[in-house]
């Protein structure tokens, strides 16, 4: 499997909802809400980029700037985490070295991203730093008591990640988002590009 399929939206939203069940069911309810905030407005972010691209045209052109990168950023808001989760009962530091490992594959995909011309460095970059804002600051909600490990998270998490994953199949995000450009802008075609992930 190319490393870069791992931040598609088809898998990234599945994990991030089963994340936030599972801080549901362990009652972290701090953490929980920081998730549900933080990865909401990281999503709204990366999409209102790619809408207010596909409509206007707006970019950094010195910077070769045209929209966040979903992939870096939900590679790097949701790996952590479920790092995070699965390592945290042996330790906080297992639980944070987890969490670190997460964020050095989000900038390994990142660096691929530019690699494969799928996204410039800046898009990549901004990607990768605002995917880092959220899992860390999911997690500095949860230390020091840190995310229990039971039997009920982990399955209401499985459960969850199974009918999200299900539901994905049908949801054609991309079109969506060109449909939103074309209403909001009121153009017949969207700007386009080469490729944006």
């Amino acid at each position: 499997m190319q490393i870069l399929h791992l931040g598609d939206l088809e898998l990234t939203l599945p994990l991030a909802a089963a994340v936030g069940t599972w801080l549901l069911a362990a009652r972290s309810w701090r953490a929980a809400a920081a998730w549900a905030v933080l990865y909401g407005g990281a999503v709204g972010l990366v999409g209102g980029s790619k809408i207010a691209y596909l409509a206007w045209g707006v970019d950094i052109p010195m910077l070769d700037f045209k929209a966040i990168s979903g992939h870096a950023t939900g590679v790097t808001a949701v790996y952590p985490l479920v790092g995070y989760l699965l390592c945290r009962h042996a330790g906080g530091r297992a639980g944070l070295a987890a969490m670190a490992a997460g964020l050095l594959l989000g900038a390994v995909v990142a660096v691929e991203l530019v690699r494969q011309d799928e996204h410039s460095a800046a898009e990549a970059a901004a990607g990768w730093m605002l995917g880092a804002g959220v899992s860390v600051g999911t997690v500095y909600q949860t230390e020091p008591a840190g995310v229990s490990l039971n039997l009920a998270s982990a399955a209401s998490a499985a459960l969850v990640f199974m009918v999200a994953a299900s539901l994905m199949q049908s949801a054609h995000v991309g079109y969506w988002m060109i449909k939103v450009a074309l209403a909001l802008s009121g153009n017949a075609r969207p700007y386009s590009w080469d490729s944006c992930g």
